[in-house]
């Protein structure tokens, strides 16, 4: 176990798994427990998920494991949590464990944040997006998002609300969980997806120079109630309409079929696509 200094002076704990190119994990690696892995397990989650992913990569791999997330939320940084910083923030992990080079794998916010690494440094040896489509990204739609998330963290009169996704009919009523999260918290996501708004996504592209990959489930279509300013946020759409655009770009575009936001990233489903490519874009040979 390692500690990483990142840009606001707190530290995060980073945990080092196997041998060979390194591979940057922004994951929990510690199964949730009890109530919290029940509430995970019925959201369709998967309490061990950084575990897993862990697991399924350190036979090949040096995985540095990081519970990026996880700290940000215990320890909010409402008004310094940019592009930049959290670019910073992967450096130093990287930093922190000795990798000069390494790949990257984030899901959701995590792999917008891989992509805003990749614009910003020439130590990645590859890139893998999950959840969030590199060209086309829903920024606005998750600003508005996040401001109203912020609004309900602020306003105590109101009646807690969360955002629903039900085009499938198994997915649960995301409106029956409260929201609970501090206004540091929510705000710092605010702040993430305000400095986002001038982002260019396109003309990033030409200044990403490692071997990249993007996966998405294609059932990826978040619908927000009115609470939340009735905001559709699709994270396949981009993906699955531009795939063509995406590989004259360089991308290796990957659809994972009938699956939503928390069905494509448990591991089952991210392993079989990341694992070979990610040993093909760094020229390891797989264990049979």
């Amino acid at each position: 176990m390692t500690k990483a200094k990142l840009h606001d002076g707190s530290t995060v704990d980073v945990e080092v798994h196997g041998a060979g190119p390194t591979v940057l994990l922004p994951v929990n690696p510690r199964p949730a427990e009890g109530p919290q892995a029940e509430a995970m397990r019925k959201w369709g989650a998967d309490p061990a998920l950084g575990r897993s992913l862990i697991e399924g990569l350190s036979d090949a791999f040096q995985v540095v494991a990081f519970d990026y997330e996880g700290h940000v939320l215990g320890t909010p940084k409402p008004d310094t949590l940019t592009p930049a910083n959290v670019a910073g923030d992967l450096l130093a992990v990287a930093d922190a464990v000795g990798a000069d080079r390494f790949a990257y794998y984030g899901y959701s916010w995590l792999a917008l944040s891989g992509l805003q690494l990749a614009i910003r440094t020439d130590r990645l040896s590859a890139l893998v997006m999950g959840g969030f489509p590199p060209l086309g990204g829903p920024y606005a739609e998750m600003l508005r998002v996040t401001m109203a998330t912020h609004e309900m963290a602020v306003s105590p009169q109101s009646p807690p609300a969360t955002p629903q996704t039900s085009r499938n009919s198994e997915e649960p009523d995301w409106s029956s969980v409260e929201v609970s999260m501090t206004e540091a918290q929510t705000r710092q996501f605010v702040t993430l997806y305000q400095a986002l708004q001038g982002f260019d996504d396109r003309a990033a592209q030409a200044r990403i120079s490692c071997p990249r990959l993007c996966f998405v489930g294609s059932a990826d279509e978040i619908e927000y109630g009115e609470r939340w300013g009735g905001v559709h946020v699709s994270m396949a759409g981009p993906v699955v309409n531009r795939r063509a655009e995406l590989g004259d770009l360089g991308w290796e575009v990957s659809v994972l079929e009938g699956l939503d936001h928390t069905q494509a990233m448990q591991a089952a489903h991210v392993l079989p696509v990341m694992r070979p490519w990610l040993a093909s874009a760094t020229g390891v040979r797989l264990p049979r």
